[in-house]
């Protein structure tokens, strides 16, 4: 529920891209947020409007629903002041021109003219249309103004172009709102460097050792910082599927690889204080020998013995001066997990450290986490949904660490 009680206004226009904004309002409603849309007269020549009632579970207002009733905010005025954003998705070629003219000629173009809060853009429109150089200097025109216009995607259109103009994906445009309605002045261009993913270590060019971890923990909070406006960079082996597009992506696989790029990233510097979170599971042995080609059963008989050296701590390792640095630990054994990860928060030098207890309710790969945040003289428990705790702790960490 990142986005309970937000309330966001949606303007849809004359496009066959409206489908998708279907989908949209599915994951705001999913999210918490209270939505309404606002349709054009030529959005209805692709939807009925009662279809948008029954997705968004609010009327729908237009040209004929507007209503000035004291009692009523469903007026162009009124419903710009009750919107915390207002997203335009799709926005056709002709509303984005109107927009940068400051032509008010129709109910959606007026609620813009009287809305104050951020305004968010979402193109479609055949490929000549929005590379005409008109459609260009008004989306150029546009961001100046601070609107936050959103690229097209390249894909086969309604008119079997295959190009330029298509819509972006509900996600991507979701991810892009949440980041604009929870973004933070303590997070905002903060630079944040997250590692994740079990690392893969090569036994042979087929074969290697790895662990478990799924990523998820590493890909959440990437997510989270994302949403509260950080610059991320997430160097990850696994579960980097659902990452927002604007989030520097790094796949590596190895702890080598890992290491020269947690090296390159955290060498970046930026206006206020940054952070690393060291989420990826490293692996403590690595095979001393990495064997060209596939290793043959034939060749290596009834019994094998796998010679391994003791892994580089990446952690201890990095460079961690000028730097808020967490470590995360998983621990099976609960008698002795808290002081583990006690020990590792002053031998490393962190900050702090999450501490995870696998069990029974609580394993690798999961969409829920239990994480005892542990500080040098307090802690902190967090429980639920892995997105939740991320921004849960990043919470916690913006009291906890006040500092630039």
């Amino acid at each position: 529920m990142i986005l309970k009680d937000k309330k966001i206004l949606i303007g849809v226009t004359g496009s066959i891209a409206i489908y998708k904004t279907l989908d949209l309002i599915r994951l705001f409603i999913k999210s918490g947020a209270v939505v309404r849309v606002l349709m054009s007269e030529s959005a209805k020549k692709f939807i009925n409007p009662i279809t948008f009632e029954a997705i968004s579970q609010n009327k729908v207002l237009d040209e004929n629903s507007e209503n000035w009733d004291k009692n009523s905010d469903y007026n162009h005025i009124d419903i710009a002041k009750w919107a915390d954003i207002l997203v335009i998705a799709p926005a056709s070629a002709n509303t984005i021109n109107k927009i940068s003219c400051g032509i008010a000629d129709n109910l959606l173009l007026q609620t813009v003219l009287a809305c104050k809060k951020k305004i968010i853009i979402a193109p479609a429109a055949n490929t000549n249309m929005i590379e005409n150089l008109i459609t260009i200097q008004s989306i150029n025109n546009l961001k100046n103004l601070g609107f936050e216009v959103l690229q097209t995607q390249t894909k086969e259109l309604v008119c079997k172009d295959v190009g330029n103009g298509a819509m972006l994906e509900p996600i991507d445009i979701f991810q892009i709102t949440c980041r604009e309605l929870l973004k933070t002045s303590y997070w905002e261009n903060r630079r944040v460097v997250l590692s994740g993913g079990g690392t893969v270590e090569k036994i042979d060019d087929v074969r290697y050792i790895s662990n478990f971890s799924s990523g998820k923990m590493a890909s959440s909070l990437a997510i989270a910082l994302y949403y509260l406006g950080a610059d991320v960079s997430l160097v990850i082996t696994r579960g980097y599927e659902n990452i927002p597009k604007d989030i520097d992506l790094q796949i590596v696989d190895s702890s080598q690889t890992m290491f020269l790029a947690l090296q390159d990233k955290l060498a970046l510097k930026s206006l206020k204080k940054s952070f690393l979170f060291m989420v990826a599971a490293i692996s403590d042995y690595i095979p001393k020998e990495s064997f060209k080609g596939k290793l043959k059963k034939e060749q290596l008989g009834e019994t094998w013995s796998l010679k391994l050296s003791k892994n580089i701590d990446i952690l201890a390792t990095l460079n961690k001066s000028e730097i808020y640095s967490i470590g995360f630990k998983a621990e099976m054994d609960k008698k002795e997990a808290k002081s583990n990860a006690q020990n590792m928060l002053k031998n490393k030098n962190l900050d702090a450290v999450c501490l995870n207890i696998l069990d029974e309710s609580n394993v690798f790969g999961s969409d829920t986490s239990k994480i005892e945040l542990i500080l040098k003289d307090k802690s902190f428990d967090f429980y639920g949904n892995k997105l939740d705790i991320s921004l849960e702790i990043l919470n916690r960490f913006e009291k906890e660490f006040t500092n630039e």
